[in-house]
């Protein structure tokens, strides 16, 4: 079954790859270039998983997910996806709504398997 995925980073290559990942599974894939951007697409509903940059311009990862609301976070699996692979910043990442966190660099594979496994 197709489900539909938000992948959110400023990193315009990264953001190409993980689409690509995404894609590769059969999923449909919608992109934001930064945190702004994220938040609105994610606060208009419709997505089965996002995979959200934490440092990202006008708004952070971090922010985002804080924003939104918690019926929006219930229907929608959150990755968090950062190079702030601190104790503190996954632990800060989870209690925003998150449920999953990757560090950067990251495999591909990984990815794909966690989407897959999750979705």
């Amino acid at each position: 079954m197709t489900k539909t995925i938000l992948v959110a980073d400023d990193d315009d290559i990264l953001r190409m790859l993980i689409c690509d990942t995404l894609e590769d599974l059969g999923h449909d894939i919608e992109e934001a270039v930064d945190g702004g951007e994220a938040y609105e697409k994610l606060a208009a509903g419709g997505y089965d998983a996002a995979v959200v940059d934490y440092m990202m311009p006008k708004k952070t990862g971090l922010e985002v997910i804080e924003a939104l609301s918690g019926d929006i976070k219930e229907k929608t699996t959150i990755i968090m996806l950062t190079a702030k692979a601190q104790e503190q910043d996954r632990q800060a990442a989870l209690d925003a709504g998150a449920r999953y966190f990757i560090a950067k660099p990251f495999s591909p594979v990984e990815l794909e398997a966690l989407v897959s496994d999750i979705l």
